[in-house]
């Protein structure tokens, strides 16, 4: 009988895990968007300065933020909060999630979602090329509603995708 390793428990972030969330941000980045994003840029991502922002993130009561966890380890987050968008789908919008690719499909992002959105309704932004990404969020009812932007930061293009309440 083989032994099934511990699933990650997920749980809301604290400040004290802002070290450890930099450090699941920047491998998610340099996993997820290679080929996608400027490699000089996924080269220069800084763990100490993720860490900065993400204490600064930790702190907007505002919004909130879940991670899942092993023993030592973050291998994904979920953070969610009020819209920012200047026009606004729904009052909640996700602002990130990502896995760690060796967690892919084992239902960790499932359990994210499910903290960080619950079944209601939500925006999210994701790069328009990236179709691992979107047919996730496909299965779990967001669609595209039309809007589009260049990601500040990157240069890449980005669709809105928007979910109603679910049942």
């Amino acid at each position: 009988m083989a032994i099934r390793p511990r699933p990650p428990a997920v749980r809301r972030a604290g400040p004290r895990d802002a070290r450890a969330l930099a450090e699941c941000h920047v491998a998610c980045w340099q996993e997820a968007y290679g080929g996608l994003v400027p490699g000089a840029m996924l080269d220069g991502l800084d763990v100490a300065e993720r860490a900065e922002r993400w204490v600064t993130i930790l702190a907007d009561r505002t919004s909130a933020t879940y991670l899942a966890a092993l023993p030592g380890e973050v291998i994904g987050f979920a953070s969610s909060g009020p819209c920012r968008d200047p026009d606004p789908a729904h009052a909640l919008e996700l602002f990130a999630m990502y896995v760690r690719a060796a967690w892919h499909g084992t239902g960790v992002a499932d359990r994210l979602l499910a903290a960080a959105v619950r079944d209601e309704p939500a925006s999210l932004w994701v790069f328009e090329a990236n179709p691992r990404a979107r047919g996730f969020y496909a299965r779990h009812g967001f669609h595209p509603d039309g809007t589009r932007q260049v990601e500040p930061g990157t240069g890449v293009p980005e669709v809105r995708l928007v979910r109603a309440q679910r049942r």
